[in-house]
């Protein structure tokens, strides 16, 4: 009998370190899948910064007279 418990309990060693390599695994996907997530925040605020930029310049010209489109292409970087 101690012969069999020794060769189940080899049989479990196995198990418990691809178990361990799993969790270690998923815990690494975890922190790259978060990190990601931060920096696509991050990069959602240069863009809105970018649009507040781009709407008042658009107003700008507006006020200066100018038809929406060609308010639009002039803070495009059209002539």
């Amino acid at each position: 009998m101690t012969e069999e418990n020794k060769i189940n309990k080899k049989n479990c060693g196995g198990k418990g370190k691809a178990m361990f390599a799993y969790g270690i695994i998923q815990l690494g996907s975890s922190v790259v899948s978060a990190v990601a997530l931060a920096v696509i925040a991050v990069g959602f605020c240069s863009v809105k910064q970018e649009s507040k930029v781009f709407n008042e310049c658009v107003a700008e010209v507006q006020a200066t007279g100018k038809s929406t489109s060609n308010s639009v292409r002039f803070c495009n970087g059209g002539k």
